[in-house]
């Protein structure tokens, strides 16, 4: 059977880690974790892992998660601080224990357990990139006292502003027909301390399953929580609609949703035979694309996303 691959632009550092490791016939669960876990270690992307934008308090809380199409198995972990690759953690959380989605505390706990690599995951850059921002928007008076004022003020500052909301989104077909997803992030930039997106939440910010399809988002994950996002697709797609159906389905239910933390959402999806489609309910940004491989090209071609 032909492989598949599809990255979103976040993730351009472990594509050709997944690439290689799909072709080799490693199973598809295996070869996205093991091309998210170098995306977390990359510095150079600011909204995953190392070196990722803190939260409010000049924290970093990163959520992850993994989901195999196989089995509909899945682990994820939320507001992890002081692991360098929440993707590993995650996949434990799927392997070891009863649970599927463990936060805060306890996610840490459980990386201590089974050994994950700690690691100061801030870096100058990424304390710098806060400071600066504080020095920009809070008042004389809550500098002095940062982090412990009110946030919540802050916390709707930075929803206005942010743009870089990049989750990196990994969907795969292995050679033997399996769907896989995998998703990471440190969350968007100067969140209020403790928030978790849809990139850990199974149904919401992924959903793997290989009668039907795989899918994960990006950018605002609010939304994608408030409209379970990717098992809509894949429910688009189990009453028969075609992958591009399903996709302009679910960004029609962003429609209806009023209120609250309105941008634009990026869906990533995976065919069960290894065609993909992406699309965004608004412009994402000039910057943002995708890669798409599978077997037979040469190298993944990256693409923008259709907005619809």
């Amino acid at each position: 059977m032909e492989c598949a691959l599809l990255v979103n632009s976040e993730g351009r550092s472990g594509i050709a880690r997944a690439r290689e490791a799909l072709a080799a016939g490693v199973p598809a669960c295996d070869a996205i974790a093991a091309g998210v876990a170098l995306v977390e270690a990359d510095p150079a992307v600011v909204t995953v892992g190392q070196g990722g934008y803190l939260n409010l308090a000049g924290e970093l809380e990163c959520d992850a998660a993994i989901m195999d199409g196989a089995t509909l198995q899945c682990g994820a972990v939320g507001a992890l601080q002081g692991y360098r690759h929440p993707i590993r953690v995650a996949r434990a959380v799927m392997e070891q224990l009863p649970h599927v989605f463990l936060a805060g505390a306890g996610a840490a706990r459980f990386a201590r357990e089974i050994g994950a690599e700690p690691a100061d995951a801030t870096d100058a850059a990424s304390r710098e990139r806060h400071r600066r921002w504080v020095a920009r928007h809070a008042a004389p008076g809550d500098q002095a006292r940062w982090p412990e004022v009110p946030l919540a003020p802050y916390a709707r500052a930075s929803a206005r502003e942010t743009t870089e909301k990049g989750t990196t989104v990994y969907l795969a077909r292995d050679a033997a027909g399996h769907l896989a997803a995998a998703t990471s992030t440190a969350g968007w930039p100067h969140k209020y301390p403790g928030r978790i997106g849809d990139t850990p939440l199974v149904g919401a910010g992924l959903y793997a399953d290989d009668r039907y399809g795989a899918c994960a988002c990006t950018h605002t994950g609010e939304l994608a929580i408030r409209a379970a996002t990717a098992r809509s697709v894949i429910l688009y797609l189990k009453r028969g609609a075609r992958l591009e159906e399903a996709c302009h389905e679910a960004v029609a239910d962003l429609a209806a949703l009023a209120g609250g933390c309105q941008g634009p959402l990026v869906i990533h999806a995976l065919g069960r035979d290894g065609e993909a489609c992406v699309v965004a309910s608004r412009d994402p940004g000039p910057e943002i694309e995708f890669c798409y491989w599978r077997t037979g090209m040469t190298e993944p071609r990256a693409r923008r996303p259709r907005v619809i």
